[in-house]
């Protein structure tokens, strides 16, 4: 299993599909081989990584597996007690209420890096800094977060997702890092890439699969696999047409291979 890390800067789109407005993950990561597994915002930055492991996503976005991931959040205003509150206890949004989140009040790091742009200063309105770890993958969740508990966010940096920490391996925005999966924990109880399943498997409610259908005939028997084509029947196999009895006999000369077309 492959990972790797990107510290996405501002203003960048998390796909690697070539846009004309916007610069990609392509434009920092050149590896058919990785897919994403950790998506951000245009307007966002900070960490998401990459991997070739199929099933990584699911694995890390699945609130059931407490895979925290840690943002550092500018917001409009003086943050309140009561607003980070309201974000431990969860916060209802116009998709479901929120599991419960950490949040806590921070100064600004000393080591942020300059946004570019700059967020939009205002002499006479504060702001203030959250760090906030949600185990949850809702669409652009921690701004309509803040927004809900009455703090608009500025400025979204995600420093961590489990025990991967940007700021530890000293990231700046555009930089790039392969890590060794075996050296975090948080992967060593990542299930196995499952090989790809035809239709032909029954899909059992909140599962990944089931047996194989097998098809059955009257007695309970199974049937043999396989559909005969009309070429491997016997003549007393193969469908007849019915008719009224006014269909006349085909007298034309058979088509292909076996025409004498001049040849």
């Amino acid at each position: 299993m492959k990972i790797v890390i990107l510290n996405k800067p501002y203003d960048v789109l998390s796909q690697f599909r070539k846009d004309e407005a916007h610069m990609t993950v392509s434009d920092f990561v050149d590896d058919p081989t990785l897919r994403l597994a950790g998506r951000l915002d245009m307007d966002s930055e900070g960490l998401v990584f990459l991997t070739d492991h199929g099933g990584l996503n699911q694995f890390i976005t699945n609130p059931a597996n407490k895979k925290y991931k840690t943002y550092l959040v500018q917001v409009d205003g003086d943050v309140t007690e009561e607003a980070l509150e309201q974000l431990r206890k969860g916060v209802e949004l116009n998709d479901g209420m929120t599991l419960p989140a950490k949040a806590i009040k921070v100064s600004e790091p000393e080591w942020l890096w300059e946004r570019n742009p700059p967020v939009r200063y205002r002499a006479n309105i504060p702001t203030s800094w959250i760090e906030i770890s949600i185990c949850e993958g809702r669409n652009r969740q921690v701004r309509r977060m803040t927004s809900a508990v009455g703090f608009p966010t500025l400025r979204l940096i995600r420093t961590k997702i489990g025990s991967i920490d940007l700021v530890q391996l000293g990231l700046k925005p555009g930089d790039v890092k392969e890590i060794e999966p075996l050296l975090y924990p948080d992967f060593k109880d990542v299930p196995a890439e499952q090989p790809y399943r035809s239709r032909s498997y029954v899909k059992k409610p909140g599962g990944t699969g089931g047996k194989p259908m097998v098809r059955k005939n009257k007695d309970g028997s199974a049937k043999k696999s396989g559909t005969k084509r009309i070429w491997q029947m016997d003549e007393s196999e193969k469908p007849r047409r019915k008719t009224n009895g006014t269909t006349r006999p085909n007298t034309k000369a058979p088509r292909g291979r076996g025409r004498n077309n001049g040849r």
